[in-house]
């Protein structure tokens, strides 16, 4: 009996992956789209019933938690991918901030409407990886003079992710282009972080 029940459950196991996957997927895609998407139209979306979307995440809430921290992920992963431990300081820092900038402004919209997680724990851990990278590059400018020392780095990484979260709400609100904001979110990160004035040009 138990050949029989173990095949069955590793497929159903198999089974609740792809179907999670396929719905952080199109959740992903609705919800940069439309913010305001129900779960029935990730399920049309995901090309599942509604049932099955509701019994891998029993509310909205949790489903855009997830989604978020799927973003997260992938910027991480851009982040992982664009050596950041190589070449002066100031042009890491700027490429950080280039592949951070595009895996998360497809999602500026939906982004601008998640609260920051109420366990203060569990919003660093989604934070971590970006802060992880922040903190390296900023300590190793300082270390070599590109960056000035006056300012604690893990203030300055705070600070930083801050900038970028304004810059995609001015996105988000109208007030300034995608371009424009990229621009303005490099400007004020390499003046913030005291760049010298041999840094790169955003």
């Amino acid at each position: 009996m138990s050949e029989i029940t173990e095949p069955r459950r590793r497929r159903r196991r198999t089974d609740a992956t792809r179907s999670v996957e396929a719905i952080l997927g199109s959740a992903k895609q609705v919800l940069a789209e439309r913010p305001n998407a129900n779960m029935e139209d990730v399920a049309a979306a995901a090309n599942l019933s509604r049932q099955t979307v509701y019994a891998h995440f029993r509310t909205r809430e949790l489903l855009i938690s997830a989604v978020v921290d799927a973003i997260a992920a992938d910027a991480a992963a851009a982040m992982d991918a664009a050596r950041l431990d190589e070449g002066p300081a100031a042009q890491a820092l700027l490429r950080l901030l280039d592949v951070s900038w595009r895996t998360t402004q497809p999602y500026s919209a939906l982004l601008a409407t998640v609260t920051p997680l109420p366990d203060q724990d569990a919003d660093r851990v989604r934070h971590q990886p970006v802060t992880v990278h922040l903190e390296r590059i900023l300590d190793r400018g300082q270390r070599c003079g590109e960056f000035t020392n006056d300012q604690p780095v893990s203030w300055l990484a705070a600070a930083v992710v801050a900038i970028g979260h304004t810059a995609g709400g001015a996105v988000h609100s109208g007030h300034m282009t995608r371009a424009d904001a990229a621009k303005a979110l490099a400007n004020s990160v390499l003046w913030l972080c005291g760049a010298t004035s041999g840094a790169p040009s955003p």
